[in-house]
């Protein structure tokens, strides 16, 4: 297991935009950690505060980012997700903190996103399997969109709380970010994680949250979509059947479907993908870092 890197600055006040006087001493102690600052990465961004704000919020990759406190309210965190597809260089988040006087505090904290190159396999296979059949091409454009539909949503309350776990007992092929080229022809990368699990493995939710999809996907065979909030989703594929419904509510560890072989695949497995506000990210990163969330300062 990768060391998680720790990185802290202390970012100086730029901007005030409220009627009074600054908070004394005004400055936000801003650091985060991560396994390292790659495409595919979820960042735990972390605010340290003398004084209790009554909000923060964070602009980062082209998105608003929820902060929640810590237990006894000194640091406030927030989750970022890296994109597959993030070009190496400096990124800005820019913090805002409101007050409890209405004074809006605003920093910019840097995140410096460093290349990784992905692993790439080539194989030959049936055409068949690579090219779909022509009558098909409007319901997996159709699905697709659904998909993308779901996934571009923040829903305001946040379902989640402390740590992530691992939704099956079997290994992961830690095969997120892989390309493939098939026959020749390069593919989009796999932007899930993949766990080698029998037919039948019951499957648990990673995390409270709520089931937003149900369905028998051309390509994913039978999926469960979980909203956990604010902008972050599990999507789970090629099951062999659901035990959750849409529109429930579940719990962190509770069976929401088992594994199988549905859809375009070869044999039974899990594949567990996670989205953060659209940014395409590693599961594994996700339960690597959470798991002391919502620490004592």
């Amino acid at each position: 297991m990768k060391a998680i890197t720790t990185l802290t600055v202390i970012a100086l006040i730029f901007t005030v935009t409220s009627i009074g006087s600054v908070k004394d001493s005004t400055t936000l102690d801003v650091s985060h950690r991560a396994r390292a600052l790659h495409p595919g990465e979820v960042v735990v961004i972390q605010v340290k505060l003398s004084w209790l704000p009554v909000a923060i919020r964070a602009s980062a990759f082209g998105h608003s980012h929820r902060f929640f406190p810590s237990r006894s309210g000194e640091m406030w965190l927030g989750l970022v997700g890296i994109d597959l597809d993030t070009k190496p260089g400096e990124y800005p988040v820019i913090l805002s903190v409101i007050t409890s006087d209405g004074q809006n505090i605003q920093s910019t904290y840097i995140l410096t996103v460093e290349p990784k190159q992905f692993p790439t396999r080539n194989l030959n296979v049936n055409p068949s399997f690579v090219n779909p059949p022509s009558d098909v091409l409007e319901r997996i454009q159709s699905e697709a969109l659904q998909v993308a539909e779901i996934f571009s949503n923040s829903s305001a309350e946040r379902q989640w709380q402390d740590g992530f776990i691992v939704p099956v007992e079997g290994p992961s092929t830690s095969s997120f970010g892989r390309r493939s080229v098939y026959n020749g022809e390069p593919r989009s990368p796999h932007t899930g994680t993949d766990f080698r699990s029998a037919h039948g493995t019951p499957i648990r939710a990673p995390n409270a949250g709520i089931v937003v999809m149900t369905a028998d996907l051309y390509f994913s065979g039978k999926v469960v979509i979980l909203d956990h909030g604010w902008g972050l989703y599990s999507y789970f594929a090629h099951l062999s059947e659901y035990d959750v419904i849409k529109g429930e509510t579940v719990r962190s560890g509770q069976i929401v479907g088992k594994v199988g072989s549905s859809g375009r695949v070869t044999g039974p497995h899990l594949h567990w993908t996670v989205r953060l506000h659209e940014a395409r990210v590693d599961p594994l990163s996700l339960v690597e870092l959470s798991s002391n969330l919502r620490v004592d300062d």
